[in-house]
């Protein structure tokens, strides 16, 4: 899966710095507990762009980066990963900041302040001269940002109706504002999410009906994926749903495991019209990156090609 893709990955989210803890239990509000272990990690965005890299693919990051320690730190991992930064530093405003802290069970939990990567400058966007091969990726952060929002709607709907758009809705896609959501849904040609994000998408307990829900909001020939944990995905293009399975391992920190699964769905699809494939090696770079500490843990396409051979 080393093969040359003509198409790029353009990612309009957000890179940010992650401040990862690693701690027993959360405390009480009000209490204290020490940390195992903390590490300053550049995550957010970057552990989609990361994942795509890796499976070969090309990567554009649209969005700002900021003045300062933690655009510094930003900008020197994206050019390690090979990622071209298309948008000028942001001279006012250093990259924002996430404390992710990850419990004893591999849960993690977020709080998050945006910094220069909630701006997004139209002529960066059209200077990118998207093509039918690109894969556009929206991350439902970018819709609670009402400038950068306002920006990124207005492009996509002026983009090619055979451009494909990548949307990953994220945790808060229950309170982005409903008419900038269904602008969001008309141009999206590929959903993903994890299995509580369709959910709460859908206001229903009935993960079904929480699919339906999904495919009928968008465009007849869209494709949805749903990631379920160590189950795998649920996989939806046309009529049918399949559930694609995953693998067992023993997890230790699920930070970054679906932004890993997005980013290999999207590297693979790029190169091959099959889903059912992309779902797989996706499935097995969330397996592998949540055996990992960290946030940007994606594999290799070498690493999932040997962890797939190895499971069979």
């Amino acid at each position: 899966m080393n093969s040359q893709h003509a198409a790029r990955l353009i990612h309009t989210g957000q890179v940010i710095v992650d401040l990862v803890m690693q701690v027993d239990a959360l405390p009480v509000p009000g209490g204290d507990v020490l940390a195992r272990g903390a590490s300053f990690e550049v995550g957010g965005g970057f552990n989609v762009m990361a994942a795509a890299r890796r499976s070969g693919m090309p990567v554009v990051y649209a969005a700002g980066h900021g003045r300062g320690r933690f655009g510094d730190l930003a900008r020197q991992v994206l050019a390690r990963e090979g990622v071209e930064i298309a948008s000028p530093v942001v001279e006012q405003r250093d990259t924002g900041l996430c404390v992710a802290i990850v419990d004893a069970s591999a849960e993690r939990t977020f709080v998050s302040h945006m910094g220069a990567e909630s701006e997004l400058e139209r002529a960066v966007l059209d200077r990118l001269a998207v093509t039918p091969h690109d894969v556009v990726y929206v991350s439902g952060y970018s819709l609670m940002l009402a400038d950068k929002a306002a920006v990124l709607i207005d492009w996509l709907e002026r983009l090619p109706s055979t451009t494909r758009v990548a949307f990953d809705p994220g945790p808060l896609v229950d309170s982005i504002e409903p008419s900038l959501l269904a602008r969001m849904l008309a141009v999206v040609t590929i959903w993903t999410s994890n299995r509580v994000e369709a959910i709460r998408f859908a206001r229903t307990d009935d993960f079904e009906a929480a699919f339906d829900a999904i495919v009928a909001r968008l465009r007849p020939d869209a494709l949805a994926i749903v990631r379920d944990g160590e189950h795998g995905c649920y996989l939806r293009g046309g009529g049918n749903r399949e559930l694609v399975r995953g693998f067992t391992v023993k997890a230790v920190d699920s930070n970054g495991a679906g932004d890993a699964h997005a980013g290999v769905f999207l590297a693979v699809l790029a190169t091959t019209a099959d889903a059912r494939m992309a779902a797989q090696r996706a499935n097995a770079a969330a397996a592998i990156a949540v055996t990992r500490p960290g946030p940007a843990t994606a594999p290799t396409a070498q690493e999932i090609d040997d962890f797939i051979a190895a499971a069979r």
